[in-house]
């Protein structure tokens, strides 16, 4: 049986992977402010979105560790997209 967690483990893993393979020198410090941003965001509307019954967990495939409503597996593709977004932006568009 897979649960939450074992899916952000194989996303960050696919993220981790492709940044490996070839390494760009990225922003960090503001990176980390953009990601403290949208998890304040992310845990606001997730929460919303559980309240209001669009989105559902099953309890038994979550970590059991929740901020607001939201699982704390919910947060991973917000990391990852504050690293992979930036990442890719400038291994193939920014051409400085």
């Amino acid at each position: 049986m897979y649960t939450y967690a074992t899916l952000n483990f194989a996303v960050m893993l696919i993220v981790g992977g492709v940044m490996l393979f070839k390494p760009v020198k990225l922003p960090w410090k503001q990176l980390g402010a953009v990601l403290f941003l949208l998890l304040i965001l992310t845990s606001i509307f997730d929460s919303l979105i559980i309240a209001n019954g669009i989105v559902a967990y099953d309890t038994l495939k979550t970590l059991g560790i929740y901020i607001g409503r939201a699982p704390i597996e919910d947060f991973a593709y917000t990391i990852a997209g504050v690293i992979i977004v930036p990442y890719l932006w400038k291994r193939y568009a920014d051409k400085d």
